[in-house]
């Protein structure tokens, strides 16, 4: 298993070829697995690599929060494509499966213990080739939230930003960034997951906090 080398163009390409169905190193949430292969790019990846620099751009808006990913931390190599022959040895692992099932059956096959046996095997392959784990879609938002003047206190923002909690919702780094006349505007990341989170209602629930922030928008939204 592994990547290679992650500061040569074999190495990233190797990447960007792995991820370009997935969201994530492993699973379908961020993980150690994200963060060791994350530490291990000397920086991002070319715009040609265009899986790899979208999974890059994604976990580095976590910040420093990528330490308190779940998971155990493992080796570079413990990560990634299975090896060319790892590979061979699990397809013949799967033929190996496949031969044990006689998906016809034979004339010779009258006995019923044997039929039985073979009724079996079919339930068991049919929930084996069955079992592939739903696909979670999911979106990376930047949004930019103004306050009213630059009397308004930016902390103050972000903690009535922060405080909105729901299921399928993700707050990542924030920065203040100026506007003019002294104002700065708060400029915040979140990943949400599309079926749950909407823009409209992150604007609602924003926009509530009335007596510290004037607006907000959509500065940039992508999907994982």
């Amino acid at each position: 298993m592994g990547f290679g080398d992650l500061k040569t163009e074999s190495g990233l390409q190797v990447l960007n070829d792995y991820l370009a169905d997935k969201s994530y190193v492993e699973g379908f949430r961020p993980s150690q697995a994200d963060s060791v292969v994350y530490e291990a790019l000397s920086s991002a990846p070319s715009a040609v690599l265009v899986h790899a620099l979208r999974w890059y751009n994604h976990i580095k808006s976590y910040g420093s929060e990528t330490s308190a990913f779940p998971g155990q931390k493992k080796s570079l190599n413990d990560y990634g494509p299975i090896s060319a022959a790892g590979q061979a040895a699990a397809a013949d692992d799967d033929d190996d499966d496949d031969d044990d099932i006689d998906l016809f059956g034979s004339d010779d096959e009258a006995d019923a213990a044997a039929e039985k046996l073979k009724q079996q095997r079919l339930a068991e392959y049919a929930a084996k080739k069955s079992k592939k784990p739903a696909v979670v879609a999911k979106s990376n938002i930047i949004l930019d939230v103004k306050p009213w003047d630059d009397e308004t206190p930016m902390a103050k923002v972000e903690e009535c930003v922060r405080s909105i909690q729901c299921d399928g919702l993700l707050w990542g780094t924030s920065k203040l960034v100026p506007v003019g006349y002294g104002i700065k505007k708060l400029q915040i990341s979140c990943v949400v997951e599309d079926d749950k989170v909407s823009t409209d209602f992150l604007e609602e629930e924003i926009t509530k906090f009335e007596d510290y922030i004037q607006s907000m928008d959509i500065a940039a939204f992508n999907k994982i």
